[in-house]
Parts: C-alpha cells; structure tokens; sequence
C-alpha cells in the first residue's frame, strides 16, 4: 500500500528536522519506476566504466561511440527517475554534484581541461556524492 504523498512528504522533512537541516521534498514514485532505475543504473554503470577505462588507458584511442552514448543516455535518464522521487533535485548536494561532473566531463571531452585527471576528478566527486549519507545527499543548499 503506497503513503499518500503529502504524508511521504511530511515524513521526509521530518528527517531532516532531526538534524537541524533542511531537506528537499520527495514524491511518491511508482514501484515500476524504482525497478526501472535498478536497470537504468546498471546500464549507466557499464558504460561510465568503459568510458572512465577507454580515457584513463591508452591502450584505445578513445571510449567507443557505443558505451559514450550508452552512458550519456542512461545518465539523462537515470537523473529523470531520480527527479520523480526527489522533486527539488536542482537545489539539493546531489543535483549540484550531477551539475558538477556534467561540467567537468564536458570541459575535459572538448580539450579545455587535461582529459586523463579530469575524467577521474568527476568520477571521484560523484562516487563520494553517491555514498555519502542521505542526509547530506539530499541537504537542500539554497
């Protein structure tokens, strides 16, 4: 039995007024939603690992085509099933660290950054924002 949205809702900010912090909203997503996020996230995991392999090896000359657009296809829809959930995504630590390696990644691919040290400083950043407690996760900023 899902929780009416306005009682998620509640629940969530109730978190953060534990701490003192202020939380971003959440909505209810759908189960098949979450289900479909599971895979989207796989793939997406998949293709940044040949992406982060292919720039961080010289033993290609480049992340091929495929696992590019496999990654940049399922982040974008891996950041859409993440907004389903967490409606303020743009105002919380972890919409800031998607803007963040999404800057990096692009400032690196077209030559304005060092493309080696780059690419590992995004994954980096997003692998802390990824596990860092949902309490920080989600920490609205402004």
């Amino acid at each position: 039995m899902r929780k009416p949205l306005r009682q998620s809702i509640q629940e969530e900010t109730e978190l953060g007024k534990e701490t003192g912090t202020r939380m971003g909203r959440i909505g209810d997503r759908p189960y098949w939603a979450l289900n479909l996020s599971l895979l989207i996230r796989a793939a997406h995991q998949v293709g940044a690992a040949i992406f982060l392999a292919a720039c961080l090896l010289d033993a290609i000359p480049g992340p091929p085509t495929f696992y590019v657009v496999l990654a940049i296809s399922s982040g974008v829809l891996l950041l859409v099933t993440e907004w389903l959930r967490h409606r303020q995504i743009h105002r919380e630590l972890s919409g800031m660290i998607t803007l963040v390696k999404i800057l990096l990644l692009g400032a690196a691919w077209h030559g304005f950054l060092p493309l080696q040290g780059t690419v590992l400083l995004a994954f980096l950043v997003a692998s802390i924002g990824a596990h860092a407690p949902k309490k920080v996760r989600h920490r609205l900023l402004f």
